[in-house]
């Protein structure tokens, strides 16, 4: 029963935060109440308040919890794997959509960038962005610690690793939403993580 409840939760969190990710690139950030993103997922107002402290919480939380996932999936890779190649296949491995995704209809490519441009500039989520990206460094330097049988204390190794891999995200994301045609943010990312994999040669 305990793990039932836990996948509910789990599933409710996602579709609010898929929910006010969606209503915020169709409408905008000022026009995307509370009440708007818990009716779209199907729950009450308060629910949503047991779940996220603002809009812009919910909305960082797909990118949170979709990079905690990768630590998460880096521990369970085999131990006998090479680091990036592990790294690499934990990153894939979350791109695969769940039901609260295909639930939310979204508008044309082009429509989609651009109010995702528009809601990633909004100034109330850069600091939650910036909180999250920490959160997600931390425990991805901690998963490689684990694997590399360095020290989090001692060793600038697994920090290093964790802030590469955050900002070959990072780097994907911005080039998913100026590339022209378009790119698929999965294999954007691949590359990302290749190339630093590879020690980032000259061009």
């Amino acid at each position: 029963m305990g793990g039932l409840r836990e996948r509910k939760k789990v599933e409710t969190r996602a579709a609010l935060g898929w929910a006010a990710i969606h209503l915020t690139v169709e409408r905008g950030f000022d026009n995307v109440k509370v009440e708007d993103i818990a009716e779209a997922a199907g729950v009450s107002p308060r629910t949503f308040n047991n779940y996220f402290s603002s809009k812009a919480e919910a909305i960082v939380s797909r990118h949170l919890d979709r990079s905690l996932r990768v630590a998460d999936e880096l521990r369970r890779r085999p131990a006998g794997e090479p680091l990036w190649a592990a790294i690499t296949a934990a990153a894939m491995a979350q791109f695969e959509p769940g039901p609260e995704v295909e639930r939310m209809p979204v508008g044309s490519h082009a429509e989609w960038v651009s109010g995702l441009k528009a809601m990633l500039a909004e100034p109330a989520l850069q600091g939650e962005m910036l909180r999250a990206g920490a959160i997600a460094e931390a425990r991805w330097a901690a998963a490689v610690a684990e694997r590399t049988g360095t020290d989090l204390k001692l060793d600038m190794y697994p920090h290093l690793v964790g802030a590469a891999v955050g900002a070959a995200a990072n780097v994907a994301v911005q080039h998913f939403l100026r590339a022209d045609p378009p790119v698929p943010m999965d294999q954007l990312l691949r590359d990302a993580l290749a190339q630093v994999a590879a020690g980032l040669p000259t061009p």
